[in-house]
């Protein structure tokens, strides 16, 4: 990332001396800028008619954003797999394998059981986090910037992405070794959607918050 506070300083100085937004946008790309970072900067000040340049509100990391965030996000990550797991035990509980030994058939029921009591706990906690974060970025937008509610979406849209390819490899793999089973199919699908519902719902969170930018 190169040195914003030096782009940022000459981007409020050239709007001081009456530069237009397009004209500091053409000078510092052909200097060398990326679009990225220079759009970032004059994002930096409000487009409002006024003496000097206005800058708006930046995105700070406080201690109360971090917790919040990470409840936040550890719940969803709690909820998810206790969700995958739970689903897993009822298609073994469903499709039950012959092979199976005594000790692992008697796990499933309390696999079940840990499954719930996680659930019940776990949910009203990210629901709640969810709909207060929701009404925050409602009041303040610049919290959508915010460096540790990044960190964590990215690493999210990581983990799922990761979750995702490694689910369609192992299918794939099956699939040529002619080892296909219904619990194996239904244990995929539990694993592709759930990932890949956590995996639209931040990449769409984030084209959100890349459009109210720029506007």
């Amino acid at each position: 990332m190169a040195d914003n506070r030096e782009l940022t300083t000459f981007v409020g100085d050239a709007l001081g001396r009456g530069a237009t937004r397009e004209q500091i946008h053409e000078a510092l790309t052909r200097a060398g800028w990326s679009a990225a970072d220079v759009a970032a900067a004059l994002r930096g000040y409000a487009d409002v008619e006024f003496p000097i340049p206005v800058p708006r509100p930046r995105p700070s990391l406080s201690a109360r954003d971090a917790f919040q965030y990470l409840v936040l996000f550890g719940t969803l990550y709690i909820c998810a797999f206790n969700l995958g797991q739970l689903l897993y035990q009822l298609i073994d509980v469903a499709f039950p394998d012959p092979a199976w030994v005594e000790q692992r058939a008697q796990a499933i029921p309390d696999l079940i059981r840990w499954s719930i009591a996680a659930l019940i706990v776990s949910t009203p906690i990210f629901v709640f986090t969810a709909r207060a974060n929701a009404r925050a970025l409602e009041r303040s937008p610049a919290m959508r910037h915010s460096p540790i509610r990044r960190f964590l979406t990215y690493l999210t849209l990581a983990v799922a992405a990761g979750i995702l390819i490694g689910d369609s490899i192992t299918a794939l793999y099956r699939l040529l070794s002619g080892d296909l089973t219904v619990p194996f199919i239904l244990k995929a699908v539990t694993l592709a959607g759930i990932s890949g519902a956590i995996f639209y719902h931040y990449l769409a969170d984030l084209r959100r918050d890349e459009v109210e930018a720029q506007s």
